[in-house]
């Protein structure tokens, strides 16, 4: 798994009823992106860890700015 900051780490619920947790990647501690992670929850909790098989790295997609 390989990451870079600003990427979104996914970490899909094991629970029925939990919901899913999201949060940016602020850190990359490993080689080339690879874990462990600093990840910043969107409750602004912060967090070194290994993604598991139930976590996701969606890519940073940088913002669009239209021009009028």
């Amino acid at each position: 798994m390989r990451a870079s900051v600003g990427d979104i780490l996914h970490i899909h619920s094991r629970v029925v009823g939990m919901h899913d947790r999201t949060g940016e990647i602020i850190e990359t501690r490993g080689p080339d992106g690879a874990p462990p992670y600093l990840v910043r929850f969107d409750d602004g909790h912060e967090v070194l860890l290994y993604p598991g098989p139930d976590c996701v790295i969606e890519p940073h997609r940088p913002e669009t700015t239209s021009t009028t």
